[in-house]
Formats: C-alpha cells, sequence, structure tokens
C-alpha cells in the first residue's frame, strides 16, 4: 500500500512539474515584459503561476471535475483577510446580492461619505474577500462608509448579470443611506477594470431614477468602457503583456457575453460589426481621439476585415450601450457626475479610458486623470499583498484616496 501511494506521489509531482515546466515556457515564449515595468523578474515569476493556475483549472475543466472559473475564485480567495479593529464589518444580502459594509467605528457627529465599490475579475475572479483589504483602506484613510458589492459571475451566470447586481444593490443602498450614516450629497462610485464598467453603466442607469439621491463622483480605476473595437493602440501595444493579454480578454469577453469561443477572432477583429455601425460610432472609436504619445508610429489604424454577417447576428448584443457605456447617447453622458479615470500605460484597456475621458470632457464633465506610466491592469489588488505589491499599485491607491478626500 505504500509503494502505491509512493507511485501516485511520484506521477502527481511529475504532472504537476510538467505543467509548470509548460506554464514557464509559454511566458517566455509568448509573454512582452514592459521596459518601464518595475521588478521585472517579480512580475515574470507571478505570470508563470498564473499561467500554471490558469491551465490547471482548464485540465480540470476538460476532465469535468472543477470548472476553471471556480477553480480560480478558490485559489483567488485563498487571500489572507487583514482585521482593522477601526472598522465595524457586516455582511448582508440586498435580496439576493451579497454586501460588505464597512463602518468606521469612531463616533461622528455628521453624516459620512459612502463609496459604493465594484470589485474587478473580468467576471472570472474577484469577491468581497478578495478586495476586502483594499475596502477597508478605503474605508479607513478617506474616513468613509464602503460598500462593496459581490455582484455573481462565471461560471454560473453570465450577461447582464454584473450590471443588473451591481445597479440593483446601488439603488437599494442609495434607498437607505442615512440608516447607514452616509451622506445623501457625498456617495461616490468606485470600480476597477469590469467593475470600472459597472461604474460607468450604472451611473448613467441612475438617471433613469430622478428620486434617488444624486450620485456625486465615479472613479473609474482601468475600466472596460467599450467592446467594439479590440484594434486600438493600447490593444496592439499590450496584447502580449501579462496579466491581461489579448487571448485572455477576448476569451472574458465571449464567456461572459455568452458567445461561443468560435467567434472570437471574429469579435477581435471587429469583422461581427456591421459597415453602418462602425460608421455611427467611429466619431468616439477613431484613433484621433487618442493623444499623439499613445500612439507609437509603427502603429497604424485597423480596420476590419470583411464584414461577417453570420458572427454579427450571434454577437450583436454586444452592440448595446448598456454594454459599452462609451456609447450612449449625448445627453445621458452631459447629465453625469465629475469623474476620476485611472490609466496604465502596460493595459490594453488603456485606450478605453482614454477614449471615455475625451468623451466625458466633450459633453462638458469635469474629469481628473491619473495616468501610471510603469502600471499594467489589476495592479491595485496587490497593493497589500507583499510580497507580490508593485510600486505602481500603491501608486494608484493613493491617487483614489486623496480624490475621493478632495471631495
Amino acid at each position: 500500500m505504500t509503494a502505491l501511494w509512493l507511485v501516485l506521489l511520484v506521477n502527481l509531482s511529475t504532472f504537476f512539474l510538467g505543467v509548470f515546466i509548460w506554464a514557464v515556457i509559454q511566458h517566455f515564449l509568448i509573454a512582452e515584459i514592459p521596459s518601464a515595468l518595475q521588478h521585472p523578474v517579480k512580475f515574470r515569476c507571478m505570470h508563470c503561476i498564473a499561467l500554471f493556475l490558469i491551465t490547471m483549472g482548464n485540465i480540470l475543466e476538460k476532465l469535468k471535475i472543477c470548472s476553471m472559473p471556480r477553480f480560480i475564485q478558490c485559489i483567488h480567495d485563498l487571500a489572507a483577510i487583514k482585521k482593522n479593529y477601526n472598522l465595524m464589518v457586516t455582511n448582508m444580502y440586498f435580496g439576493t446580492i451579497p454586501v460588505r459594509l464597512f463602518q468606521p467605528k469612531a463616533v461622528s457627529s455628521k453624516l459620512q461619505r459612502g463609496i459604493i465599490f465594484y470589485h474587478g475579475g473580468g467576471t472570472i475572479c474577484g469577491s468581497l474577500d478578495s478586495y476586502h483589504n483594499l475596502c477597508s483602506f478605503l474605508a479607513q484613510e478617506t474616513e468613509s462608509v464602503v460598500l462593496s458589492v459581490g455582484y455573481r459571475k462565471l461560471p454560473d451566470h453570465c450577461y447582464p448579470s454584473v450590471h443588473n447586481d451591481c445597479l440593483n444593490a446601488t439603488i437599494h443602498f442609495m434607498k437607505g443611506l442615512k440608516s447607514y450614516g452616509v451622506d445623501p450629497s457625498r456617495v461616490v462610485v468606485c470600480g476597477e477594470s469590469v467593475g470600472g464598467s459597472a461604474v460607468a453603466i450604472v451611473t448613467q442607469g441612475l438617471l433613469n431614477f430622478p428620486s434617488l439621491p444624486k450620485i456625486c463622483a465615479q472613479v473609474l480605476i482601468t475600466p472596460v468602457t467599450q467592446i467594439i473595437d479590440f484594434q486600438l493602440p493600447s490593444h496592439q501595444q499590450n496584447q502580449n503583456v501579462p496579466f491581461l493579454t489579448k487571448d485572455l480578454l477576448m476569451t472574458s469577453v465571449c464567456k461572459y457575453l455568452d458567445i461561443d469561443l468560435s467567434w472570437k477572432d471574429a469579435v477581435a477583429s471587429g469583422t461581427n460589426v456591421p459597415p453602418d455601425t462602425w460608421e455611427k460610432y467611429r466619431k468616439w472609436l477613431t484613433f484621433d481621439n487618442i493623444p499623439r504619445r499613445f500612439k507609437s508610429k509603427s502603429l497604424l489604424p485597423e480596420f476590419p476585415g470583411h464584414f461577417n454577417e453570420a458572427a454579427y447576428l450571434e454577437t450583436r448584443h454586444t452592440l448595446k450601450a448598456e454594454i459599452s457605456p462609451l456609447l450612449a447617447d449625448d445627453q445621458i453622458i452631459a447629465q453625469l457626475p465629475q469623474a476620476f479615470l485611472v490609466s496604465c500605460e502596460n493595459d490594453p484597456l488603456r485606450d478605453d479610458a482614454l477614449l471615455y475621458k475625451k468623451r466625458l470632457e466633450d459633453a462638458g464633465v469635469p474629469v481628473t486623470w491619473y495616468h501610471v506610466e510603469d502600471g499594467f491592469h489589476g495592479c491595485i489588488a496587490l497593493f497589500d499583498k507583499q510580497p507580490f505589491s508593485f510600486p505602481c499599485s500603491m501608486k494608484i491607491v493613493n491617487a483614489v484616496i486623496s480624490y475621493i478626500k478632495g471631495i
């Protein structure tokens, strides 16, 4: 019996080692490490581990043991939650939506600022637990009541679960602000990555509820603002930069929008978009709206190939403004509150932030922009994950805190 266990252990060890070696080879064959990035060796090591975990998740999914998203979620949620004795933390449900409330314990004679936070994770990972420390830090440093929304995600829930859950949780919270000690005139919505997309969509959606208090500011950290044009300069420049490579981005988009992965290339190239739709939205998606310093001389605007009607019929729901907030009508954009936009140089979604910034400014909405030259997508989630944190992680956190405290 001991011999059998020994053989099993050796075989498992060999298997895991083989998968890890494959992940390392994949990293060095595909990944591009930007020269501006600090701690490149640490960055490479983390990406190799990420590739290993994704590969293991895919293997488990093919063996019908566990889906890849659920495996990644389990690993992601192993991050330690730090106890903050200055805050009272309460887990609740708004209907079926899990939320976590962070309230300063210090007695205040007046109502406090409120922050509604939507986490990132590409609808694959991210949770109340994995973003607990960030929300706790925001609550303490800004002396605010923070509500973190645990929206539904893959593999069980596709579009429009993220945005519906974020909107419904926000409406529920806004109806009872004073019961949570929040000043109705000082509510900020904040989110990262897909959570940044939720900020834009929820802020626009709340305009349909005039009886609710007005949002005073929106904070969008490396947001997704459109899923039509994946040929923008940042997508070309950063398509192989960890941790959001083009392949992972397109896979996440297709899985969340319930699009068969066989249409992934059509979505990436834009051949699923009718010519008249391209013409309609070109004024907002044009290369010309991106500052010159972000466009390499070697890059030229790439236009989609021949229109694929079959791809369009399978993916036409992606053309809605409810999915791409950059495409909302002018009268909606003009009513939005002031915004704080964070972009990272080494992020394929960099230009999404730049285009939304221009869209807001053109409509007269006050915008504060913070750009991180050594930043990469998702780095804010590592701000306290020593030894895996990067200088850019804390830069973004401090910038967000400084902006919110100034409101």
